[in-house]
């Protein structure tokens, strides 16, 4: 397991809960407007900087003072060995929230169905067409549809988020996107913020607050409960 880095408060990352955050490195895939370069590009991700013991030791401290953890990456679900740190983390007495892009449908139900975790935020990089440019790779559709599908099945409490940007996501592409994930509990927009650390920086900006809005409304048709974040 590779833990990059760990924020020690966060009430932003697991909503309703006084949390922490971990960061696992390595992702499958290049979005070009992540803003987590670091985690994803392996002639950027450092030697594993945190090691297992070490949250451990500083979540042993903070049992009673923080309710829950938030992990995310990276992509955590690239580590086989997740399980067992969601294991040890849940005899603490955490809850747990795993952030995903869905591309191991496998692993996500089998943690899901072990008790692993208390909420999953799986990314939803655009309508299904548009994957591959928005992912920055080839991606395995049939794999993101498993999870969603199994996400939308209820068998443990979620979200469904997209990361807007101009360049890559229109109106159009978004309301496919809502048109896929109709049912949905909870869909967040969230508005691009440009970390200074991009994958790839090149001509991407962010639409205002009123665009924001004005896409929310467009898939509040097939997805009611979509909110705006980050704006």
């Amino acid at each position: 397991m590779k833990i990059s880095g760990i924020q020690k408060l966060t009430l932003l990352d697991y909503p309703g809960t006084v949390a922490c955050t971990l960061f696992t490195a390595g992702c499958n895939f290049r979005c070009p407007f992540c803003h987590n370069a670091g985690l994803v590009l392996p002639e950027q991700i450092e030697e594993a900087s945190i090691s297992e013991d070490e949250v451990m030791s500083f979540l042993k401290k903070r049992v009673g003072m923080l309710d829950g953890v938030a992990i995310t990456g990276g992509e955590p679900l690239l580590h086989a060995d997740m399980p067992q740190l969601l294991r040890k983390i849940k005899d603490l007495g955490y809850k747990i929230k795993l952030d995903t892009n869905g591309s191991n449908p496998k692993l996500l139900r089998d943690i899901v169905e072990a008790g692993l975790v208390d909420r999953v935020a799986m990314d939803i990089k655009n309508a299904p067409e548009e994957y591959p440019k928005t992912a920055g790779c080839n991606v395995s559709m049939a794999a993101i549809e498993e999870s969603k599908n199994f996400l939308l099945g209820g068998a443990v409490d979620y979200e469904f988020r997209t990361t807007v940007v101009k360049g890559i996501h229109t109106k159009e592409s978004l309301v496919a996107a809502a048109k896929w994930i109709s049912g949905a509990k909870e869909y967040y927009l969230q508005q691009f913020k440009d970390s200074g650390n991009l994958i790839n920086p090149e001509e991407l900006t962010a639409f205002d607050e009123n665009e924001m809005h004005g896409l929310a409304d467009a898939v509040r048709e097939y997805v009611p409960t979509v909110e705006v974040r980050g704006v």
